[in-house]
């Protein structure tokens, strides 16, 4: 959350000539980084959403953090959120992911110290805090797991251990938080009585680690704390007491470079500046904290480990590749929104003029045969074929046609349930006839022939969720 305020500090220092100079290269030493093996987009991009993969450990080391839980841990992804930030920067989704979630975690390419590669081969069924410490997983493992159980490929990541927490809350004065019951926590060593406290340094990493005096007592009530925590957090950042510090704003850069591990996309100050800037066009209001949707482990007769929950959580991750806002927040009006919705309007040719060659783009095995039979069969798409695979795999279902082909498209788009970003003005390709054609490549998100690709407009009101703009009271 630090980001919020670094585009302000970049210009802050910068502005301050030949010294600023110097500072940011002090700035620079204080960056960790490590690579993300390939596991990311490549990077933020302005002009898309961008999604940011924070990573909380365990990790042990630092004063005074020897006596939290098991000091010889490596670090494993004890407290994981995945940052959603909208194309037009008009709202963000921050969603936790519990540490006791039961998950496949991937075969790891990962480079080593010695700049050798090694495949850390993959564990299905564990707890999704593995997929970072255990068996020399780094923290692009973990994006790689996060990936495969939501089909978003993060842009970056950045991970903090418990020094992040003590550090950056005693840099901005500290995080107004509230308690609707008195906590006495041994486990945590938070002890403070109910109602409003300023809380920094051990006393915030105490209350960010505290579960069992609130809640249910297990980590998804502690998920619910930290979302409040940062929360408060955020709006400290965003205050002008913050902003208009330059004193504090310099011990957020110390704090924020020193505590911080990043990945190679982010490794110096300037980087970073580019993404406080993108992050700071957001208004609080419009930043909805939620969690991936679980139920108990069937498996188990002790409750230990949550699963997926099947009815609610592919939902949630719709909306989130599909950069819907979580909050009733009125999207920035762009012409490329109208272009896009453009392409779904005008004349249709009729389905038995319509001819596609459909790739299996990462959807389920067999799916390209199975559309091809009900497009035939049932929609009178005849002039069809089985192209078999992509070239490459692909998140979103997509189709592609040459201008001649509009009509085309729009009755295949009709007929498909496919939204306007769906389709992709290009050229055509031969079929098997010589004839030209269309290609619709069925991607990760397709769920079935006749099943709508079109996203919703709005999250439902059974996911649950919060904004960082009210001040809720730990129960």
């Amino acid at each position: 959350m630090l980001l919020w305020g670094s585009g302000t500090l970049a210009f802050l220092v910068l502005a301050t000539g030949v010294g600023g100079y110097l500072y940011l290269e002090h700035l620079n030493d204080n960056i960790t980084s490590v690579s993300d093996d390939g596991a990311s987009t490549g990077g933020f991009s302005k002009d898309k959403a961008i999604n940011i993969l924070l990573i909380g450990t365990d990790k042990r080391t630092g004063s005074g953090n020897e006596g939290y839980g098991d000091k010889g841990s490596a670090g494993h992804a004890d407290t994981t959120i995945l940052l959603h930030v909208s194309k037009d920067r008009s709202n963000a989704t921050a969603l936790s992911i519990p540490r006791d979630l039961i998950v496949d975690v991937p075969d790891c390419p990962t480079e080593q110290e010695d700049g050798s590669q090694k495949v850390i081969p993959g564990s299905p069924g564990v707890r999704f805090n593995t997929s970072l410490g255990q068996s020399g997983r780094t923290p692009s493992c973990t994006m790689r797991t996060v990936t495969e159980l939501t089909g978003i490929k993060p842009d970056n990541f950045m991970v903090a251990d418990f020094n992040a927490v003590k550090t950056l809350t005693s840099a901005v004065g500290g995080v107004e938080v509230c308690l609707a019951k008195d906590i006495d926590d041994p486990d945590s060593h938070l002890k403070l009585p109910k109602g409003t406290h300023t809380i920094e340094g051990e006393d915030a990493l105490a209350f960010v680690r505290t579960r069992h005096s609130v809640g249910l007592g297990g980590d998804l009530s502690r998920i619910g704390l930290q979302q409040q925590f940062l929360s408060a957090l955020m709006r400290k950042l965003k205050s002008n007491d913050t902003l208009t510090s330059p004193s504090k704003m310099v011990k957020l850069a110390e704090a924020g470079t020193e505590a911080l591990t990043v990945d190679s996309q982010l490794d110096n100050i300037n980087k970073l500046k580019d993404l406080g800037l993108e992050l700071g066009k957001l208004n609080v209001k419009n930043l909805t904290f939620t969690t991936v949707p679980v139920v108990d482990n069937p498996a188990e007769q002790v409750k230990a480990t949550v699963v997926l929950n099947d009815a609610k959580a592919p939902e949630v991750f719709d909306l989130i590749r599909n950069d819907v806002s979580f909050t009733e927040v009125k999207q920035q009006k762009k012409k490329e929104a109208a272009a896009v919705a453009a392409r779904l309007k005008g004349e249709k040719a009729p389905a038995s003029e319509v001819r596609v060659r459909i790739l299996n783009g990462g959807a389920v095995g067999g799916s390209a045969q199975a559309t091809l039979s009900w497009l035939q069969v049932q929609q009178g798409v005849t002039k069809s074929e089985n192209a078999g695979n992509a070239p490459a795999p692909l998140a979103r279902t997509t189709l592609e046609y040459a201008p001649d082909q509009a009509g085309q498209a729009r009755r295949l788009a009709e007929i498909m349930g496919l939204s306007g970003s769906a389709l992709k003005p290009g050229e055509s390709v031969t079929n098997a006839q010589g004839v030209p054609a269309m290609t619709l490549t069925l991607g990760k998100d397709f769920k079935g022939a006749g099943v709508s690709l079109t996203p919703p407009d709005k999250a439902p009101d059974s996911i649950e969720k919060s904004t960082a703009d009210k001040v809720e009271c730990a129960k």
